[in-house]
């Protein structure tokens, strides 16, 4: 269960930065997506006290901020990790191998896609298209792309993110 944050003036949910946020903006609907977007950028995800500080701000339901956070794949629920590596299984990628690559790095960080290892250190997310499909198979790291990738790639790009903790 996610901690609940209190900010010192005592208000529920909010933090130094959702009040600057707060601050920012008008309280109306339609500024929702940007501040969503804030909010991930700022935390890496969109956090449970977020969603409630956004609700009572904006005036907007809870249950209409989760559909929008659950329907753009922008936005997580869950903290990514330090390294989060994401595998295109777009028909070029998967064509040319990559759910080989995606088996792989299951298997090296027993986790599944959607999920960060324990330390916090790696996730692992599915991608459909990164418009790279010249590079097929393609996955990255942080937004860095590793093009014509193959098992043994991976594994050594594993190894040099490990072996920089």
């Amino acid at each position: 269960m996610e901690e609940e944050k209190k900010c010192e003036c005592g208000c529920n949910g909010r933090d130094e930065f959702l009040d600057k946020l707060c601050n920012e903006y008008q309280p109306i609907k339609d500024n929702l997506i940007q501040m969503l977007n804030e909010v991930q950028e700022h935390y890496g995800y969109v956090p449970m006290y977020a969603q409630k500080a956004l609700s009572e701000f904006l005036n907007v339901p809870m249950a209409e901020i989760y559909g929008v956070v659950t329907f753009y794949s922008r936005f997580t629920l869950k903290p990514k990790g330090k390294y989060n590596i994401s595998v295109c299984l777009g028909t070029a990628c998967y064509v040319k191998g990559s759910q080989k690559i995606m088996d792989r790095l299951k298997e090296r960080l027993k986790i599944e896609p959607g999920e960060t290892t324990k330390d916090g250190k790696f996730s692992i997310e599915e991608t459909r298209c990164v418009g790279a499909c010249g590079l097929a198979p393609v996955f990255t790291v942080n937004g860095e792309v590793y093009g014509k990738a193959t098992v043994q790639k991976l594994d050594q790009v594993l190894d040099e993110l490990s072996s920089k903790e």
